[in-house]
Formats: C-alpha cells, sequence, structure tokens
C-alpha cells in the first residue's frame, strides 16, 4: 500500500525534505471513523495545507486481531470525502505501521544488544503488581538482569514461534521507579499468533503501538506528531525511544515531535469506539451509517456537508484545555452551509386535504393553474436562481397545524373567515371544515380571492398576515421522510459510569410519509434541500429512489432542542 522505509524516509537516509512541515493522520483500522476524527483529518490536513507542508495518511495496523480492510478502506473514502488527499505532487504519502515491521524488529534489537530492553517471563498480574501505583514505585523484574545475549536469544525464540502467545514480551529497560508509570519499563513486542490483514502470517509477534508510533513518525519525517491530550503521559517514552534509536545511528536528527491538543467532547454524543459498537451490534441503530451515529458515514447520510464539518472544526479550534462543545454549533455550521446552497422545496409533513369550494367556479372545472417559485432565494452574485413548477387545482395538501376551528390568540394561518396566502399561489379565505364520525377533521374548507397569482398584476392588493406552505393533489408526490433527532436524552450519556443506554431517545426517529412538490421527486441521492419551514433535508444515499423517494431531515431551520 505505502512506500517502503528505504525508499520514501528522507529522514532517515538524511536527505533534506522539500516539505516546510509534515504531519500525519494514524488511525488504527478496527473501526468507522467518527467525528472526533473528522476534528483530526482536518487539523493534520488543514495544518499541511496551510502551512506549505504535506499531510500523510498512515494506518496504524499493529493490533491484526481487531483490524480489516474494510476499515481502512472507509477510512480512505471518509479522508477523501472531507476533501482531502495523500498524493502530493506525485508523491504518495498513504502508509501503514506493517511497512515498517522489518525495521521495527531490528531496532528491537538493537535496544536489547544497546541494553535498553529485554524479554521478561512474568504473567500479566505479576507485571500489574510490580508495576507499582502513583503511590508506590514498581519492583524490577527477576529477568531484568539478563544479558543482551540471552535476552537476544529468548527475543528470537518468540519471532520464531517457540512460545505460547502471552508467555513473554519484549520491555524497555529505563526506570522502575519513574513517577510516569508508562516509564516503568513499558512492553515493547507482544506474542500473538493472529492472522494480519496486510502481512498475513510473516509475524507471530507484534509491535505495541506506543513503540511502533514514534518510529513510523521518524521514518516518514513527521514534523508535528500531533495527538489527543491523553497521550501528554507517553511523551516521556516517544522521546527516550527516539534518542536510544538515534544514538545507535538507526534514525537522523532532529527527531519529531509530540505535541498534544484536547480531544472533541461534543454535547449529546458519545465517540468510544466500543459503545458505538454497541450501538450498532445491539441493534439499537440501524448500522455505521445510521444518521443518528456521530460516525463520519452516519453525519454523511444525515446530510452533513465536508465544508459544514471543515467549518465545525475551524470554529472550536485547537485547546490544551479539554471543554464541552454544545451540539447546536455543529448544526449550525450545517445550516450555514446549506443556507445558500440548499434548493428549496414544499413538502407536506402531516397533511391534511384543503378544498378550494369555488374552483370550478372561479377557475374552471378541472382546471389546473402553473405556479413557479425559485429554487435558490440568494443566488451566487452574477447568476439568476433556478426556478421550479408546480400546479394548483380545486384540492391541495396543506399542514393539519395549518388549521384550527377555533384559534388561539396570535395565529395568523387558516381559520373559519381568515384569508392567507398559498405561498406562490392564490389568496384564499377559510370557511371551514368537514369531520368525521369520531370528529376528527378530514377536509378544510376555503374559497380561492380570484386575481390574487403570486407575482402576477394586483397579487397584492388583498393584504393578508400569512403566507402558509402546500403541496397540489395533481402533481405531488409520496415521499418517506424520516425525522431524526438526537440519538440521546442527556447531554453528557456516558459520564459518571452512568449506562448510556439508559439516556437514548425514544423519538430520536420518526417515519412519516409526506406529499412533496414535483421538484422534489427528481432529486437524486445525496441531494440537499430545505423543505420551506421545516428544515433541511437530504435524499437518503442508500435507499431514494426516484419511484420511492426518501428525505432524511438533516436539520431543523434553527435551534428547538429543549424549547
Amino acid at each position: 500500500m505505502g512506500r517502503q522505509p528505504g525508499d520514501a524516509a528522507h529522514h532517515a537516509a538524511g536527505q533534506p525534505d522539500p516539505a516546510k512541515i509534515r504531519t500525519r493522520f494514524p488511525p488504527e483500522p478496527n473501526g468507522y471513523l467518527h467525528i472526533g476524527h473528522a476534528k483530526s483529518i482536518c487539523i493534520n490536513f488543514g495544518l499541511a495545507r496551510d502551512y506549505g507542508g504535506v499531510c500523510h495518511l498512515r494506518f496504524d495496523d499493529t493490533n491484526p486481531e481487531k483490524e480489516d480492510t474494510e476499515y481502512v478502506n472507509s477510512i480512505k473514502d471518509a479522508v477523501q470525502w472531507l476533501g482531502f488527499g495523500w498524493n502530493n505532487g506525485g508523491e504518495s504519502n498513504l502508509y501503514q505501521a506493517s511497512d515498517y515491521f522489518d525495521f521495527m524488529y531490528r531496532a528491537a534489537e538493537y535496544l536489547i544488544e544497546a541494553g535498553h530492553a529485554y524479554v521478561d517471563e512474568q504473567t500479566a498480574e505479576q507485571m500489574r503488581i510490580n508495576r507499582g501505583d502513583f503511590g508506590k514505585p514498581g519492583v524490577d523484574s527477576p529477568f531484568r538482569t539478563r544479558t543482551p545475549a540471552e535476552n537476544l536469544a529468548r527475543f528470537r525464540e518468540m519471532r520464531d514461534g517457540k512460545h505460547e502467545d502471552g508467555s513473554m514480551v519484549l520491555r524497555a529497560k529505563i526506570d522502575m521507579a519513574s513517577p510516569n508509570i508508562n516509564m516503568r519499563d513499558p512492553a515493547i513486542y507482544r506474542i500473538r499468533r493472529a492472522t494480519h490483514h496486510n502481512t498475513g502470517d510473516t509475524w507471530c509477534i507484534y509491535p505495541m503501538y506506543t513503540y511502533a508510533h514514534p518510529i513510523e513518525d521518524a521514518l516518514e519525517q513527521i514534523t508535528h506528531s500531533l495527538c489527543t491530550l491523553e497521550f501528554e503521559d507517553q511523551r516521556p517514552f516517544y522521546d527516550w525511544l527516539l534518542e536510544r534509536l538515534t544514538e545507535g545511528g538507526l534514525l537522523a536528527s532532529p527527531p519529531p515531535r509530540q505535541y498534544e491538543f484536547a480531544r472533541l467532547n461534543l454535547t449529546y454524543v458519545i465517540t468510544s469506539k466500543r459503545k458505538l459498537a454497541q450501538l450498532v451490534y445491539d441493534h439499537k441503530v440501524s448500522g455505521w451509517d445510521d444518521p443518528r451515529m456521530p460516525t463520519i458515514v452516519g453525519l454523511r447520510r444525515r446530510g452533513y456537508t465536508p465544508a459544514a464539518l471543515q467549518m465545525f472544526a475551524e470554529r472550536i479550534g485547537v485547546t490544551k484545555s479539554d471543554s464541552w462543545i454544545d451540539y447546536s454549533t455543529l448544526e449550525g455550521c450545517l445550516r450555514e452551509d446549506l443556507e445558500l446552497k440548499a434548493h428549496r422545496g414544499m413538502a407536506v409533513i402531516n397533511p391534511v386535504k384543503l378544498v378550494l369550494t369555488n374552483w370550478d367556479e372561479v377557475m374552471g372545472a378541472g382546471h389546473l393553474e402553473p405556479c413557479s417559485l425559485p429554487a435558490l432565494p440568494h443566488p451566487p452574485e452574477g447568476t439568476e436562481s433556478p426556478v421550479r413548477h408546480f400546479t394548483i387545482g380545486k384540492e391541495v395538501w396543506i399542514e393539519r397545524e395549518d388549521f384550527e376551528e377555533v384559534p388561539p390568540k396570535g395565529y395568523k394561518r387558516l381559520f373559519p373567515g381568515n384569508k392567507v396566502r398559498l405561498k406562490g399561489g392564490y389568496v384564499i379565505e377559510c370557511t371551514g371544515c368537514t369531520k368525521d364520525a369520531d370528529g376528527n377533521i378530514t377536509e378544510v374548507l376555503a374559497t380561492v380571492v380570484p386575481d390574487t397569482k403570486s407575482g402576477t398584476p394586483g397579487a397584492d392588493s388583498v393584504k393578508v398576515k400569512a403566507a402558509i406552505t402546500w403541496v397540489g393533489m395533481a402533481d405531488g408526490v409520496n415521499a418517506e421522510v424520516r425525522m431524526y433527532d438526537r440519538l440521546f436524552v442527556d447531554a453528557h450519556p456516558d459520564a459518571g459510569g452512568k449506562d448510556f443506554i439508559e439516556s437514548l431517545n425514544p423519538n430520536s426517529l420518526k417515519v412519516v410519509t409526506a406529499i412533496v412538490e414535483p421538484s422534489l421527486a427528481n432529486a437524486k441521492p445525496d441531494d440537499k434541500f430545505q423543505f420551506e419551514r421545516h428544515g433541511y433535508f437530504v435524499a437518503d444515499r442508500n435507499d431514494h429512489k426516484a419511484e420511492k423517494p426518501v428525505f432524511n431531515l438533516a436539520v431543523g431551520l434553527k435551534d428547538s432542542w429543549g424549547k
């Protein structure tokens, strides 16, 4: 997949690097990326773009049991969808840790020969106890005083498959009394018989992430190794390892440097891969790309755009202090992006029939009057808005909430004796309604006021206080509309050891049959619209078909959560 370290690493070879800075985005291919990864992608690729540098995409595939090419492909797709790439001036900067397994093994043998590493045969429990804690220094392993020759022989036996999984590990020899527990002889190789998605069964020992990562950074000449704050305590080992390998001539100076920033904490969202997987495998959601999921594939299916996510990453910035970002900030970025881009259309989500009782008399029996409205109220400067066309006839669909028999104070829509405008159509005057035997309203009745069609002379001769959306019965199209809401009702669903499953929002998805204007029936999967007065919607990228339209609510027109 990537280039070999001997071919690619200017740094290792001591050659000057044409890039001013090199960053990297290093996901482990063991799941689908989420909104937190989107922030990291925007930071790493964005910094390289802004400062004349290069960003590498590197798969940290050191844990073969949990990794899969499905995840590799989904990660590559996510990075490209967000608007970034790893090809720079004809140079491919796509790597994987497994490209460097041979080098990492040679580096481990050097550490053993130089007295900086030893093979430990304690059990995992013994190692845990002897490691100590914050108040108690660790205890040296009884195997710590082996000679380099003994350790080298043991390590080669590990490589050759002569010992059981978990029976021994290679540890760095640093300081068992260090106040930083990460420096108390951390494990750097373990035995694990597992088929690797890239190297197959070549290896039965695999490097630990904390050992592999700095080596990968150095071989790729990374200048700024950006990671989240939980790795701050690992930085001393990062620096220790690179200093030892530089001393031994395996790597050239200067080594990369690690910089930490606060991870993304977003209200009403969880970003733990384990917990997201639980939602999928327990069928609390329909899959990794469920539009309620904070995964990049879920956000994409929900209707989020690369521009909105880049705007979000820029707006929240990079800090060293942990803080919570309100979910409405993310939603605001999507609204801002779609406001000028999304074509408008009328859709009736909760329909009731409106009958214009004098239509045949005024307009002619069976007559359908063509109407039109701009698809973009604010087209780009120097351009004209596309126009959407639809018809009005004797019967149209309106929102059930747009009629009240006894209107509450301040109500300006349809009630007996009141006039409103059907948007893009005529002024009408409400005369009443019909009901079924149970008292439910089945039809709203009104009369059309002649010579008031929008855009015609005299259209404004009758003043009204409200215009309502509608869809003609003659050319309206049935559509499945999925009304999504936040997945959790608790702003911090997994804080303080809470069971996040108990915070699931029972109303996070409501599926309705809506009626949409004909222009919306021509939507292609992933097309985004503003359903006037309802919000922004996207034609579902999986399920939407011309013969069966399916739209997902991306975000409402304003933040209504908790109001």
